[in-house]
């Protein structure tokens, strides 16, 4: 069973999300805020798997609010704004409610990020020796995090360029971030996770993974020049 929590500054809103999961036998929301730091200190001590949250409150937002998790749970926005759907996105975020949704909405978000819910579960984590195991297909794939150049996103899966092979995957690019090692890797783009070592030459708008260019996204800036300087 997923374990959850709801976020939105508005009671009625969280009374109606929590009218509707008690229907859903495979989700548990243990939590309920109408305060984001209140939320946020909750993620810091307790295991979550899932949030529900709201964009639009006072103080800070909810992108704002995911953007400052260093590795945030699986999110469902919930809102009453259509404008903020293409940037909830670029954060990964499983679904996005646009308020007033029906109980079939909600079950279909919510059965959405169980399924990735379930494949995580699936997924083996780094080990400490330097090697993880990626699901491909009905396959898991023994591989040596030395050898993995670069990960691309393509919707709900990844291809994960090795020196030799390319190998795609049912994951999100946070299912990707949580399988390898931050030590190791860097988010370079909403859509490209790259292995540090095998960096060949960075400038103010690429990193070369060896011959490859790939972009930079301009919300990764900071992080890279942290990483040369």
């Amino acid at each position: 069973m997923m374990n959850a929590i709801a976020i939105d500054d508005e009671p009625v809103a969280l009374d109606i999300i929590k009218s509707m999961a008690t229907k859903l036998s495979f989700i548990k929301i243990s939590a309920y805020f109408t305060n984001a730091f209140e939320a946020l200190s909750y993620l810091q001590q307790e295991k979550v798997d899932l949030i529900f949250l709201d964009i639009k409150m006072p103080d800070i937002s909810g992108i704002e609010l995911i953007k400052a998790i260093a590795q945030p749970p699986m999110v469902i926005f919930t809102t009453g704004y259509s404008e903020h759907a293409v940037q909830s996105f670029e954060l990964d975020a499983i679904d996005y409610l646009l308020k007033p949704f029906s109980q079939a909405r909600f079950l279909k978000a919510s059965a959405k990020a169980f399924e990735q819910f379930k494949f995580r579960q699936a997924n083996l984590p780094a080990t400490g020796d330097g090697q993880i195991f990626i699901k491909s297909g009905t396959e898991k794939i023994h591989v040596e995090l030395d050898e993995i150049l670069y990960v691309e996103s393509y919707g709900n899966y990844m291809q994960f360029t090795l020196s030799n092979r390319k190998i795609t995957s049912r994951l999100t690019m946070a299912d990707a971030e949580a399988l390898l090692p931050k030590s190791q890797f860097i988010r370079i783009h909403r859509s490209y996770l790259v292995a540090k070592n095998h960096i060949s030459k960075i400038d103010k708008s690429s990193v070369w993974i060896k011959q490859t260019e790939l972009p930079i996204g301009a919300a990764y800036v900071a992080e890279i020049n942290r990483l040369v300087k």
